[in-house]
């Protein structure tokens, strides 16, 4: 009886078949075996760990590569800051293990077993414990040191699109030494720089909506390029199929905006008047950030303020590199600003501005 039903389904169902085009050697010699029909159930053969994976970008990546069969290790600090992503893959697939970037031994415990590292992690400002230097530039290093001594075969770093070593920026001065940090450890890293990102969680468009009078300095002149979180997670994810990709990847947004055009946007979209606030002096905005931050966690910091005053360079990106096209930011601003409508306002049509030249 045991014998004909198992004949019945095996007759009744098409054996899983696996060719030498389901393996790939890695530099590493780790071989990396695919099975199974593409999904969260799959098994793509890849092991990654992605340091930075509870910020906002990296929670949408380990989704991504979860959902695709991919085992992801999740190095966390805070139990609570990583339970939601143990659900986002399949049972077994998402490994959640603690970790300090100050210690050598932890990152080597998270990725001794993968075969790409992903390394997210960043700060938007300083605190006691880390500053921009220990987590931009010699937590970068250490990481990618690791990675080296380890024979990851693949290191993919994020940085940020304005990046620059004569930068008056804190944040971008360090994000591009720990680029070349990165370099100098792992030759062949591949450095991403993503612009701005905005989505549901995001600090830009939630922060318009919240606090408009730190998006008023420098009268909301500032243009800088916006880009879908969820675009430039999908450009990561991609990365893991292409081998072969440049070594730097610029990820801008498709437009280049102004801080009063999104003002202008928020307004019109949640229904809400413009602020009337004043547009503060860099140095009262400077002197405020510096109080808030002595007090408690800063809405903005004083480098902020800095970056507030700093247009995105403009430079052309790498998207056909990673086989994505970015979206505009008026394409999913209701989506992400229908929470501040009144429950008055909350099913009337959109109405976006008709240009993209604001002045206050």
């Amino acid at each position: 009886m045991l014998a004909s039903t198992s004949s019945r389904l095996r007759a009744g169902s098409a054996p899983l078949r696996r060719g030498l085009h389901d393996l790939v050697t890695t530099p590493s010699k780790k071989p990396i075996i695919s099975y199974g029909p593409p999904g969260r159930s799959a098994v793509t053969g890849h092991v990654v760990t992605v340091f930075g994976c509870t910020g906002f970008l990296g929670r949408y990546l380990v989704s991504k590569l979860a959902r695709a069969g991919t085992q992801v290790i999740v190095p966390y600090r805070d139990d609570y800051e990583m339970r939601h992503l143990k659900v986002m893959g399949d049972l077994g697939q998402v490994l959640p293990l603690e970790w300090d970037i100050r210690n050598e031994q932890q990152i080597a415990e998270c990725l001794r077993h993968s075969d790409t590292v992903y390394n997210l992690v960043g700060r938007e400002y300083e605190t006691k414990n880390f500053d921009y230097a220990s987590v931009h530039s010699t937590g970068a290093q250490r990481i990618a040191k690791v990675a080296s001594e380890n024979g990851v075969s693949r290191l993919i770093h994020v940085s940020h699109l304005n990046a620059s070593s004569s930068s008056t920026s804190a944040f971008y001065r360090t994000k591009a030494e720990g680029e070349e940090l990165v370099k100098s450890a792992f030759p062949n890293a591949t450095i991403v720089r993503p612009a701005a990102l905005f989505g549901y969680e995001d600090k830009l468009l939630n922060s318009i909506a919240r606090w408009p009078i730190w998006f008023k300095l420098n009268h909301g002149r500032t243009e800088i390029r916006p880009v879908h979180v969820m675009d430039v997670a999908q450009a990561l994810t991609n990365l893991l199929s292409i081998p072969d990709a440049p070594q730097l990847i610029n990820l801008p947004g498709p437009s280049k905006v102004s801080y009063a055009y999104l003002l202008g946007l928020v307004a019109s979209v949640s229904y809400n008047p413009p602020s009337k606030a004043p547009t503060l002096p860099k140095s009262v905005a400077t002197a405020l950030t510096r109080i808030s931050q002595s007090v408690w966690w800063p809405t903005i910091c004083p480098d902020e303020v800095e970056r507030r005053y700093m247009n995105d360079v403009d430079t052309p990106g790498n998207w056909d590199a990673v086989g994505v096209e970015p979206d505009e930011i008026e394409t999913f601003a209701i989506k992400y600003l229908r929470q501040y409508r009144s429950a008055e306002n909350y099913v009337r049509p959109v109405v976006l501005p008709t240009s993209r030249v604001v002045e206050f």
